[in-house]
């Protein structure tokens, strides 16, 4: 189910991050804690996005917004800016985070005969912008070194 995923390890309020693949039919959410466990992941239609993650910065109380450099980050880095209550937002280079996504999305579903098949002539039956959110998750926690970033 693209809808949630996570573990059990951290929760509200333990520092984590929330990132989103933003696109203009839909986006990924994921919440990712700071030691990479994800505790939620979601793809919702764009129309959706802000208060899913209006609700998510509610309950998780993330640091820091993630947000890909891409498709329509100008547009969604000024609406996030304006909303009440949202982590200050960094941008992370989403390049080839979508081809990373797809491949993690189709190594996750390789059973039954699916595994002889190759993985590049695998097409997901479901969007995975979510898997791709915690892939800018993740860059920006390799690429946060600094105290003022964590």
């Amino acid at each position: 189910m693209p809808g949630a995923a996570g573990g059990s390890g951290a929760g509200p309020g333990e520092g984590c991050i929330l990132a989103m693949d933003p696109g203009r039919v839909k986006c990924g959410l994921a919440v990712v804690s700071m030691g990479g466990e994800v505790l939620a992941r979601r793809v919702v239609p764009s129309e959706d996005a802000l208060e899913q993650v209006r609700a998510w910065s509610r309950h998780y109380q993330p640091a820091r917004l993630i947000l890909g450099n891409a498709t329509g980050a100008r547009a969604w880095r000024a609406a996030l800016e304006a909303a009440e209550g949202l982590p200050p937002v960094v941008l992370v280079d989403e390049r080839r985070s979508s081809e990373e996504g797809r491949r993690r999305y189709v190594e996750a579903h390789r059973r039954g005969w699916r595994r002889w098949l190759p993985s590049g002539l695998q097409t997901p039956a479901e969007p995975y912008d979510d898997l791709v959110a915690v892939i800018l998750a993740e860059r920006y926690l390799q690429s946060a070194g600094g105290p003022g970033e964590r």
